[in-house]
């Protein structure tokens, strides 16, 4: 059976790029997801309270709720601009830093061939990223998580082209900023880049002592109180963690002592996959591991933190996985998690709930490493070079035009369609006051995002 109608003809491919910008539109309008920049709200009252009205950094709260800054220190150092700008302004910077992020993300996943996937497979790619739920929370949130993962992955790309006396400097920001991209500390020293690690250890330090300079007394509350008291960053057990201690915790059993355990083996098999990853040169794996790693030992992982778990899935499509890789990014374009919302119980609950967390573990067993010179793609100078000038006759079909058209999961390969394989090396309902929650009505312990 022939599948479906590809498009062929440039006008083809902008009426089903429209169509799909349509359909992208209609599900951002309808699906709960839309967060009003809650968390951008919690980093703007932060800073002019500090600033303009000599509060302490982690005594404000969002009028009418219990949340308040969970960073560290230099994270509100480094929002201090936001101070002279009114809201507005700081929601459309915000915007547009993530916008950068995002463009700077993935022209270091899509590598060196970029330009040559087109306008096309592009306009694909964005329309399955608007549906990625870390995404789209990331966006309505105004959440930093973006802009660390761009600054996580600067030192993937110099590692990987070989400018590695220049790497570390944005982990150390990026551990600085939050505490979860200190692992990829510890994945520097398993590769045996010391310098780069040396690096990104001191530029960590150096900004957590200006944060401590600036500020003594809330550097002092955030490291000996703040940063111990998971319960100021919201409850362990609900939906959105998606986290192994979010499991436990919907299970009934948060207790530490197994929760460590976990934690255990799971960095264990981190460590070994890594290892692989940085013995074959493949630095881009070993980054995805250790983003895909961090998710899962946190205490806390709201969804919008599952950004890390881009990567996973350009690195799956580009192993010759791609409809494994869409079917999985398509289940997180979903928010089916939220069906759980209210009642976690039971094996549907226990498989449902946690679905993130499942695909998240998936990954870290299962993504290919070792695949840092992937074969050439047939769209590579040289085959285009060499190859014979197709006949008039019998026209040859440009390698973009195999794109297929809509069907289940489609949007989702897109994006491992646009940037694998490569070549070179590895590569109508209202908002919701429940933060991190859906539109259903806020429960009576919200939670803050993070």
């Amino acid at each position: 059976m022939r599948g479906p109608t590809r498009p062929t003809t440039g006008r083809g491919r902008l009426l089903l790029v429209l169509l799909l910008v349509a359909a992208v539109t209609v599900f951002t309008a309808t699906v709960p997801l839309l967060r009003d920049w809650f968390d951008l709200r919690v980093y703007y009252g932060t800073v002019h309270t500090w600033v303009h009205h000599g509060g302490r950094i982690y005594d404000y709260r969002v009028p009418g709720t219990e949340y308040g800054f969970t960073y560290p220190p230099f994270a509100a150092v480094g929002m201090l601009p936001m101070a002279l700008v009114g809201l507005h302004l700081a929601i459309a910077a915000s915007l547009l830093l993530n916008l950068a992020a995002l463009a700077f993300v993935l022209r270091i996943l899509a590598g060196p061939g970029w330009r040559r996937w087109g306008w096309y497979r592009w306009a694909l790619a964005l329309c399955g990223l608007a549906l990625f739920e870390p995404l789209r929370d990331t966006f309505s949130f105004g959440q930093v998580n973006l802009i660390l993962l761009a600054l996580v992955l600067a030192d993937c790309c110099l590692l990987r082209s070989g400018r590695g006396r220049w790497a570390g400097i944005g982990t150390g920001l990026a551990a600085a900023v939050k505490l979860t991209p200190a692992l990829f500390i510890l994945m520097l020293l398993i590769g045996r880049r010391w310098r780069a690690a040396g690096v990104a250890t001191a530029v960590a330090l150096a900004a957590t002592g200006l944060a401590a300079w600036a500020d003594p007394r809330a550097s002092r509350f955030y490291w000996t109180q703040a940063l111990w008291d998971t319960g100021r960053v919201g409850r362990l057990d609900y939906v959105s963690n998606q986290s192994l201690q979010g499991v436990l915790a919907r299970l009934g059993h948060p207790d530490k002592p197994l929760w460590a355990i976990l934690v255990l083996l799971t960095l264990a098999v981190w460590a070994w996959r890594t290892r692989k990853a940085v013995a074959a040169g493949d630095w881009t794996a070993a980054f995805a591991l250790t983003g895909l790693a961090a998710c899962l030992v946190s205490p806390i992982t709201w969804v919008h933190h599952l950004v890390w778990v881009l990567p996973s899935f350009v690195l799956l499509a580009r192993a010759g996985h791609p409809r494994i890789a869409g079917t999985l990014y398509a289940v997180m374009c979903t928010s089916v998690v939220w069906l759980w919302f209210d009642d976690a119980s039971g094996i549907d609950g226990f498989l449902g709930s946690n679905i993130y967390t499942w695909i998240t573990l998936g990954l870290l067993l299962g993504l290919p490493v070792g695949q840092s010179r992937p074969a050439r793609s047939p769209l590579s100078r040289t085959a285009r070079v060499t190859a014979p000038a197709p006949s008039t006759a019998n026209p040859v079909t440009r390698a973009v035009s195999h794109q297929s058209a809509p069907s289940p999961g489609a949007v989702a390969a897109a994006i491992g369609t646009v940037l694998g394989p490569g070549r070179g090396r590895g590569l109508g309902r209202r908002p919701s006051s429940e933060p991190t929650g859906s539109t259903r009505p806020a429960a009576s312990k919200p939670q803050s995002s993070s």
